[in-house]
């Protein structure tokens, strides 16, 4: 059986119950932390692979600590290694996705892989070129080589989820300065501090907006990871892969019949970023 989990609150449960059905597919059974909300609404019209976990109801020392620590989007992010390892022990293999995730192919070679390897991870695959657009290369040592929106496990991995899970519980900021991103950048470490780390190299995992200069031919993508900025890109006409988002948002009105694609207005984020890029110029012309 193929076990994924997510974590997510009531009002993104729409893109969850997505999730739901693109792996539904293919075996794949769904669980998911909820962490604003004690009920789920409206069961019986939501995917039948789904089991659902509440955050208030999980008898859980870590899960307990991370929530006493962190709130909204950061309590979320940190929750991650924390859910990993709760259920873990009634499981040979598991595979935490975020909710924005939309599988378009087979994915059980994943679980084959995780059979032999102890860690899955799949690099973000930003642009590297030092010659051409070096913001983009500069990413990878920003915000990580690997994106947390995926990490596929087995019943040995705990030492590095408790050793992820202290990380987040350690610190969860965006501090450039400081090599720190979230949940994220901690992933970095672990192929160097642990055995059978496997790297994903098939590029079409966790494909994305940030990624899509690959121009991986639709038919390979295994799944797609919608956030905001893949959303964004994807949602042109134009675009080669216009036709996934499509599909994407076709499903997502079946839970959210008033849903509509659009990017997200001036954030802290988008802002810090902005920052930076201008002072990353400012650092390459005086250079010159």
């Amino acid at each position: 059986m193929a076990i994924f989990c997510t974590i997510s609150t009531q009002s993104h449960l729409f893109k969850t119950y997505a999730l739901a059905d693109s792996i539904q597919q293919f075996g794949g059974q769904l669980k998911v932390l909820l962490v604003d909300s004690d009920e789920v609404k409206n069961v019986d019209s939501i995917p039948s692979n789904i089991e659902f976990h509440h955050l208030g109801q999980i008898s859980s020392e870590r899960i307990e600590q991370t929530s006493r620590i962190y709130k909204k989007d950061k309590l979320r992010w940190a929750l991650k290694p924390a859910y990993l390892l709760y259920l873990l022990p009634n499981y040979h293999a598991l595979i935490y996705v975020d909710n924005d995730v939309f599988f378009y192919n087979d994915f059980n070679f994943l679980f084959e892989e995780l059979q032999i390897s102890d860690v899955l991870l799949t690099p973000h695959f930003y642009p590297s070129s030092p010659k051409n657009e070096q913001t983009w290369l500069e990413a990878n040592f920003r915000l990580g080589m690997y994106n947390a929106g995926f990490i596929g496990v087995n019943e040995n991995a705990k030492n590095a989820l408790e050793w992820w899970s202290d990380c987040c519980l350690y610190e969860m900021s965006r501090s450039y300065w400081r090599g720190l991103f979230d949940d994220q950048k901690y992933l970095d470490l672990l192929p160097v501090l642990f055995e059978n780390v496997k790297i994903i190299k098939n590029r079409g995992c966790n494909f994305a907006g940030w990624n899509s200069q690959l121009h991986i031919d639709i038919k390979q993508i295994v799944f797609v990871h919608f956030n905001s900025f893949t959303s964004k890109i994807f949602n042109e006409e134009t675009n080669k892969y216009f036709p996934l988002i499509k599909n994407y948002t076709k499903q997502l009105k079946l839970y959210n019949p008033t849903f509509k694609n659009s990017s997200r207005g001036l954030d802290l984020f988008k802002l810090q970023n902005g920052l930076y890029f201008i002072k990353w110029k400012l650092a390459r012309l005086l250079n010159k």
